[in-house]
């Protein structure tokens, strides 16, 4: 009992025209945090260095941004990462008695 393995490599070649050429990258969705007037500054830097991995630096900038403008864009993924990050700080924040805000929508 064996096999045979065909190493016919010109019928390689009439497959791959049939290969699918349609693959989509995933749509990207932004992170958007919300400016309230009882989350603490330092629990949102806190939040954007331990789920978004944001050095203190860009942490503190994105906070300020917030603060300043009511809203700002903290992170653009696929849906799976943005959903989860929200859900983690949204998770957090009632754990910590904050009323903050972030929402996920597509770019």
């Amino acid at each position: 009992m064996g096999f045979e393995l065909n190493m016919d490599y010109g019928a390689a070649d009439d497959v791959s025209g049939a290969v699918c050429n349609d693959i989509q990258a995933p749509k990207d969705y932004r992170v958007i945090f919300f400016n309230d007037d009882y989350t603490t500054m330092e629990f949102v830097v806190q939040v954007l260095m331990s789920i978004f991995h944001k050095s203190a630096d860009e942490a503190e900038l994105l906070m300020r941004t917030v603060h300043k403008n009511g809203s700002a864009v903290v992170g653009v993924y696929t849906y799976d990462i943005a959903a989860t990050r929200a859900m983690l700080t949204m998770k957090q924040a009632k754990a910590h008695g904050f009323p903050l805000r972030c929402e996920v929508e597509a770019v």
